[in-house]
């Protein structure tokens, strides 16, 4: 059974994908428990465990509905599960301010910023990107995903750590204006971090499927791990 669409200008919360796998790990649960959870007590017939994981990889948020039956299952509260703003529209809903008022600060059209916000790609010039995040008190990691950097910056970060992170140090500092030593010192502690993992897990047992799965974690993770890496760096 198919998902029904969402409610036209009805988005869910910002999701915690993180959170929400961490607490179906510790409940002891595979994706397959939490759909059938779902589907059996919250009348939602149509999740499946592909669903379930979709969310806990943060390439498919739960509507608001979704969401509150999925904090039942997991035995948490739906505030545990609700993220920091990541698109455009939940920081300025986030800030409270209008969409005239931001279309107004950063210099476009409101019919035009409308039509970012609800595709959800920024596509202003570096004056307008600047005068947004100062708007929106953007964060440098917000900022990189409000203005769609993210999922590149995603990509050449796996790059990094499964193969050699020197040849990303460029394309990193490109998309994120940091230091370059300090991106180099980054992509190297990441580096580091995956490979010592693959190694260990190897050698626990388990073989390549327990490999697989802890590598696969990481690397779904790896944006927010890169973060925590450039906050906690000397």
């Amino acid at each position: 059974m198919r998902r029904p669409p969402a409610l036209p200008n009805q988005p869910g919360p910002p999701f915690d994908h993180l959170t929400a796998r961490r607490l179906r790990v510790a409940l002891g649960m595979g994706p397959e428990h939490v759909a059938y959870g779902l589907r059996v007590s919250y009348g939602l017939p149509y999740v499946t465990p592909d669903l379930v994981a979709a969310w806990e990889r943060g390439t498919v948020s739960p509507t608001s509905p979704e969401l509150t039956a999925l904090a039942g299952v997991l035995w948490c509260s739906p505030g545990e599960l609700i993220g920091r703003p990541r698109t455009l529209r939940e920081h300025r809903v986030a800030r409270g301010i209008a969409p005239e008022d931001v279309a107004r600060a950063v210099g476009l059209e409101l019919l035009v910023y409308l039509g970012m916000e609800e595709q959800d790609a920024w596509r202003g010039t570096d004056r307008q990107s600047a005068a947004l995040a100062e708007l929106l008190k953007l964060s440098l990691p917000d900022f990189v995903a409000v203005t769609g950097r993210e999922k590149r910056l995603a990509e050449c970060l796996r790059g990094a750590v499964g193969t050699r992170w020197q040849a990303y140090v460029r394309q990193v500092a490109r998309i994120v204006p940091l230091d370059r030593r300090l991106v180099e010192d980054t992509l190297q502690e990441l580096h580091r971090q995956y490979q010592g993992q693959m190694v260990s897990t190897l050698s626990w047992g388990g073989g390549g499927e327990r490999s697989g799965e802890a590598g696969q974690e990481f690397l779904d993770e790896i944006v927010e791990r890169f973060w925590e890496a450039v906050e906690g760096a000397p």
